[in-house]
């Protein structure tokens, strides 16, 4: 794969006290606390954690939890510019954590790559919605309607289940609600349409598709109101944008330092300026 990402380093006052010499030795792996041999323990070096995000308000939210972040950590902002990649990096030991997704979506590259990543704190609720250029309500949607889902399956099923509880398609009810796919749709009387595209591209079909699923984050993109602008809404908890890392680090001190760090004030600042509701 070829990986096109940048990153931005914020250092909090403490650590930006350090000598920067010491700063250079921050890598991937922790070092150990040395003894000073006065009877005490020097201080910790400090340490560069990585961590991706994609689209606003992720990078923000990072950027915001690097503020809050206690020495001798340090948060290092890797911008990708999908949602693979950073599942990808952090897989491969290349990150620290990621913040692009929700748990079913982390779930869903699990089981594809063989991985072991792990939630570990849920930091906003994601308000997604089916919107249309062309249209005020579902029932508008005309018989032969252009329906645009994404292609992954946590959210393909979302925005299916739109459709669903507007009484425009029936799905089989022996699936999961959450599991189901357009493979899935038993009843469409209508004769819609289904296109399944990568989340990235949704906002490009929006100008002529009947409707289109959108994440608030890509709905700001194109001047709408996440929620507002939409002709059906979702929000459910368990698709709360959450922190990710892998099983071998999740109980590990510099991951409880993030945690603590995406639960501040300074991160809940960040959502209340974006309108997006906190999930501490």
């Amino acid at each position: 794969m070829i990986r096109s990402h940048k990153t931005r380093t914020i250092r909090v006052a403490a650590a930006a006290a350090l000598a920067a010499g010491a700063l250079a030795l921050a890598g991937c792996a922790s070092g150990p606390t040395v003894d000073s041999g006065d009877g005490g323990a020097a201080p910790a070096e400090p340490r560069v954690l990585k961590v991706a995000a994609t689209t606003t308000p992720m990078p923000d939210v990072v950027l915001a939890a690097a503020e809050a972040i206690e020495a001798p950590y340090t948060i290092e902002l890797v911008e990708v510019a999908d949602y693979v990649q950073p599942n990808t990096m952090l897989a491969a030991g290349e990150l620290d954590a990621n913040f692009v997704q929700h748990p079913p979506f982390m779930e869903e590259f699990n089981a594809g790559n063989n991985a072991s990543l792990v939630a570990v704190e849920p930091v906003y609720l994601t308000v997604v919605g089916t919107y249309s250029s062309k249209h005020d309500s579902m029932a508008d949607i005309p018989e032969n309607g252009h329906i645009v889902v994404p292609q992954d399956l946590s959210n393909q099923a979302r925005a299916l289940q739109m459709y669903a509880d507007a009484g425009l398609i029936k799905l089989d009810p022996k699936v999961d609600k959450w599991d189901v796919t357009v493979a899935d749709v038993t009843e469409n009387p209508k004769k819609l349409k289904f296109t399944e595209v990568d989340l990235m591209q949704l906002n490009a079909a929006y100008p002529e598709a009947d409707g289109v699923f959108l994440h608030g984050t890509f709905a700001r993109q194109l001047g709408l109101v996440p929620g507002d602008d939409a002709i059906a809404v979702e929000q459910d908890p368990q698709f709360a944008v959450s922190l990710v890392s892998r099983a071998d680090n999740q109980d590990s001190p510099e991951v409880k330092a993030l945690a603590k760090a995406f639960h501040s004030d300074e991160v809940r600042a960040v959502l209340e300026k974006y309108e997006v509701p906190a999930a501490f």
